[in-house]
């Protein structure tokens, strides 16, 4: 199981877990978003530097 597996799972348990109303279906899918892309970036499959870096060299 690697970063982004192991990122989703944990953003879905935690969301099931934090979510106790009529609307648990969207803050599980929103922390399993957030999980799915905490564990891309820990893989090193997503640069996030492209959208907070610098910008554009001149």
């Amino acid at each position: 199981m690697n970063a982004t597996q192991t990122g989703i799972i944990a953003g879905l348990v935690l969301g099931l877990a934090a979510s106790q109303s009529f609307i648990a279906f969207l803050v599980t899918l929103a922390v399993g978003v957030i999980g799915l892309v905490v564990g891309r970036v820990l893989d090193g499959e997503l640069d996030l530097s492209d959208m907070f870096g610098r910008g554009r060299d001149r």
